[in-house]
C-alpha cells in the first residue's frame, strides 16, 4: 500500500465508481443510456394515391419508446420559472409546386411529472400523430410530387433530458388521371378523416384581436355552434371597416326615401341582405370546390378584378351627382341600377360584400381560414354565418324606418350628402383603379408603388371642402352649422396627412420578402418581424400607421439583430403566398415573430405596439440566453 500515492487512490476509486456503483444506480434510476433511437418517425398518407385538385392528409407518426416522451407543441406546453422545455414543431422545408401544405395539427398533450420542473410538463408519449392537410391544385400532371418536412422535438425521461433533434421527413404522393380510383388507407390514423378532407386533427380555432385571445373546439357540436356565431360576429364587424363604410351611407339615404312605406323599406333591406349573403356563400362555394383559390381576399389579386370593382364605383358616384337624368345606353343602369328598386339594392348588398373581402375583420379571418381547410358543408355553413353577420344591420335599418326616416330627402342638405357621398365613392374609385394598376406593374420583391394615394386623398379633401363650405352657405348660424363645418375642416386635415404618410417611406427599412432572403437572416441568427400586406389591404395600412411606425416599435426595429420583412402579396408572388399558407393563415394582416433559432415566438392578425414590443423583446432575451 505504500506504493499507492493520493493520485492512485483517486483513479482506483473512479474506475470501482465507473464500472460498479454507477451502473447499479442508473439501472435503479433510468439513467443508463438507451438502446437505438428513442423516437422512431415516418410519414403516412389518408389515401394509397390522389387526384388533381384532391384535398388529404399527411401525418407524421413519431413513436416514442417507454419510460420517455417529448414535449409538446408550442400552443400546449409551458414554461417554468427555472427554464422553458424545447417545443415540438413540425415545419415545411420544400414542396413541389402545385402542391399547398396546410397548418399542422397536433394531438392532445398529457401532465408528466418530471424532477427537473417544478410542475407538470405537458408532453406526447407512446405513438404521437401530427396531421398536415394537403391541397392539391387543379392543374397537377399525373406523376410522382414529393415534400420534404422537418421534425424538432426533445426527448426526456423522468429525471434527464437528452439534447434536442432535427429530424428531415421525405415524403412522396403519386398523382393520378382524373377519375381514377382512389383508395383510403391508414385508417387507425385519422379516425376522424373523411376520405380526402383535411378534417383530420385538432378542431380547436385560435382568435385574437388587441390582446384579446380565446380558442374555440369545434370538433364539437356546441364549439361548431359557437364558432358560427363568432364568424357572424366577424361579419358584423366587417360594416366598420374602411373598405365598407362608404356605401352604408348610400344605403341609408335610399331606405330613407321610402321610409314611410314600411313593406317596401324591409322588402329593400331583405334585398340588399340577400346580396351579401349570395356573394359570401359563392365566395365559400369557391373556396370550398376550386383547387388553387383559398382566400376571401384572394379576388384583389386579379388586377382586372380591381380594376373593374373602381370603374363600377366610380359609376355609382357619378350617379350620386345626377349625372344620369339624362337617357344614358342601358349598360350603364346595369352597372348603376336604382337604389330604390329589389335588384338595385340586391346589387349594392353584392357590392358591399366585395368590397369586404380586402378588410379582414377580427374573428371573421381565423374562422375563414379553418373553413377553408374543412369539408364543403362547413366551409359553406361558415362563410353563410360571415354574410348573415354583415347583413345584419341593413335588416335592423329596415326593419325600423324610423331610424333612417329623420335623414334630409329633398332640398339642398340632401343634396349637399350626396354630393358629399359622390366625391368619396370617386375617392374609393381612385382607390381601387390605383390598386389595380400598381397590382399589374408590380415585380415582387420590390416594393409597389404608393402613388395612387395623391388622387384618393385629394378626392377626400375635396369631400371635407365641400361638406364645410356648403355647410356655412344653406345653414343658418349656429351649433349645427359649426358642427358640421367642423367635421369639412378635420376631413380636409386629416385627409391631407393621409397623403403625406400613406406615400412617405416610413421610419422602418423593411427588407422585402423572399425565401432565401428569409433563410440567410434565421442563418445569421436574427429576430426576423415578418409582416403581411398588400396594397388593397386597408386594415394592414391602418395598423402599419397606428402600430408600427410608432416610434417606440420603429427604434425597436432598427435594431442590428432584428430584421424587419415585408410580404406584400399585392400582385403575383407565389413564394409569400405559399409562406401565409405554411404559417395556417389565408387572410392579412398578419404579424409573425421569429426567434433567431427560427421558433414563432408570436403570431396575430390583430395586435398592439406592447404585443409587439413584448414579443420582440422575449425573442431578443431568448437569444441573449442561447449565446
Amino acid at each position: 500500500m505504500r506504493y499507492l500515492n493520493k493520485r492512485s487512490i483517486c483513479f482506483l476509486l473512479l474506475i470501482f465508481f465507473t464500472v460498479v456503483i454507477f451502473p447499479q444506480y442508473a439501472a435503479a434510476t433510468g439513467l443508463q443510456a438507451p438502446e437505438g433511437r428513442i423516437v422512431e418517425v415516418r410519414t403516412a398518407w389518408s389515401v394509397g394515391r390522389a387526384r388533381a385538385g384532391d384535398t388529404l392528409t399527411l401525418a407524421v407518426v413519431a413513436d416514442i419508446k417507454k419510460r420517455f416522451h417529448i414535449n409538446a407543441d408550442e400552443r400546449q406546453i409551458k414554461a417554468f420559472k427555472d427554464f422553458k422545455p424545447y417545443p415540438t414543431r413540425v415545419t415545411l422545408v420544400d414542396a413541389d409546386k402545385g402542391m399547398i401544405i396546410g397548418a399542422p395539427s397536433y394531438p392532445k398533450a398529457v401532465a408528466v411529472k418530471v424532477v427537473y420542473a417544478s410542475g407538470d410538463l405537458m408532453s406526447f408519449e407512446g405513438r404521437t400523430v401530427i396531421t398536415l392537410p394537403v391541397k392539391l391544385e387543379k392543374t397537377l400532371q399525373p406523376r410522382v410530387y414529393k415534400l420534404k418536412l422537418e421534425l424538432a422535438y426533445q426527448a426526456c425521461a423522468d429525471n434527464y433530458c437528452l439534447f434536442p433533434e432535427k429530424v428531415p421527413i421525405p415524403a412522396s404522393i403519386e398523382v393520378v388521371a382524373p377519375g381514377s380510383t382512389v383508395k383510403k388507407i391508414n385508417a387507425s390514423l385519422f379516425p376522424a378523416d373523411q376520405g380526402q378532407s383535411a378534417a383530420a386533427g385538432s378542431g380547436d380555432v385560435d382568435f385574437g384581436m388587441f390582446g384579446w385571445n380565446f380558442s374555440i373546439d369545434a370538433a364539437s357540436g356546441w364549439g361548431l355552434v359557437l364558432l358560427l356565431m363568432t364568424a357572424a360576429f366577424g361579419g358584423l364587424l366587417l360594416n366598420l371597416t374602411p373598405c365598407v363604410l362608404p356605401l352604408i351611407p348610400i344605403k341609408i339615404i335610399s331606405l330613407s326615401h321610402v321610409a314611410g312605406n314600411r313593406k317596401q323599406c324591409f322588402i329593400l333591406g331583405l334585398a340588399m341582405s340577400a346580396g351579401i349573403l349570395v356573394f359570401w356563400l359563392a365566395l365559400g362555394a369557391l373556396i370550398a370546390m376550386v383547387s388553387g383559390f383559398t382566400a376571401t381576399s384572394q379576388l384583389f389579386q386579379y388586377p382586372l378584378f380591381t380594376l373593374a370593382v373602381g370603374v363600377i364605383i366610380a359609376v355609382m358616384a357619378f350617379g350620386m351627382f345626377g349625372f344620369f337624368s339624362m337617357r344614358l345606353p342601358g349598360f350603364i343602369y346595369m352597372i348603376n341600377p336604382e337604389q330604390d328598386t329589389r335588384r338595385g339594392s340586391f346589387a349594392l348588398g353584392v357590392l358591399a360584400a366585395v368590397l369586404s373581402t380586402p378588410c379582414t375583420a377580427p374573428f371573421m379571418g381565423a374562422a375563414a381560414a379553418w373553413a377553408a381547410t374543412r369539408t364543403p358543408v362547413t366551409t359553406l355553413a361558415t362563410f353563410a354565418a360571415i354574410g348573415t353577420g354583415m347583413a345584419l344591420p341593413y335588416l335592423v335599418l329596415a326593419a325600423r324606418p324610423t331610424l333612417v326616416g329623420k335623414m334630409p330627402k329633398t332640398g339642398p342638405a340632401s343634396e349637399l350628402v350626396k354630393q358629399v357621398m359622390g366625391l368619396f365613392m370617386l375617392a374609393a374609385a381612385a382607390y381601387f383603379i390605383g390598386v389595380g394598376l400598381t397590382t399589374l406593374f408590380s415585380s415582387p420583391p420590390a416594393p409597389p408603388s404608393k402613388l395612387y394615394w395623391w388622387p384618393v386623398m385629394g378626392l377626400s379633401i375635396a369631400a371635407g371642402g365641400w361638406l364645410a363650405l356648403r355647410t356655412l352657405q344653406i345653414a343658418a348660424a349656429g351649433k349645427t352649422a359649426a358642427l358640421f363645418a367642423g367635421i369639412g375642416i378635420l376631413m380636409v386635415v386629416l385627409s391631407a396627412w393621409g397623403a403625406v404618410q400613406l406615400t412617405r417611406r416610413g421610419p422602418i427599412d423593411w427588407v422585402y420578402f423572399t425565401p432565401q432572403r428569409f433563410a440567410t437572416e434565421m442563418s445569421r441568427h436574427r429576430v426576423v418581424v415578418m409582416v403581411f400586406t398588400a396594397q388593397w389591404c386597408l386594415n394592414c395600412k391602418a395598423l402599419e400607421q397606428g402600430v408600427l411606425n410608432t416610434p417606440r416599435i420603429a427604434n425597436l426595429f432598427d435594431r442590428p439583430d432584428v430584421i424587419p420583412m415585408k410580404v406584400d402579396i399585392t400582385g403575383n408572388n407565389p413564394a409569400a403566398t405559399a409562406k401565409l399558407n405554411e404559417l395556417g393563415h389565408l387572410t392579412i394582416p398578419l404579424l409573425v415573430v421569429f426567434s433567431p433559432d427560427g421558433k414563432l415566438v408570436f403570431k396575430s392578425d390583430f395586435y398592439t405596439v406592447n404585443q409587439v414590443y413584448e414579443a420582440v423583446t422575449k425573442a431578443l432575451k431568448g437569444n441573449d440566453s442561447s449565446g
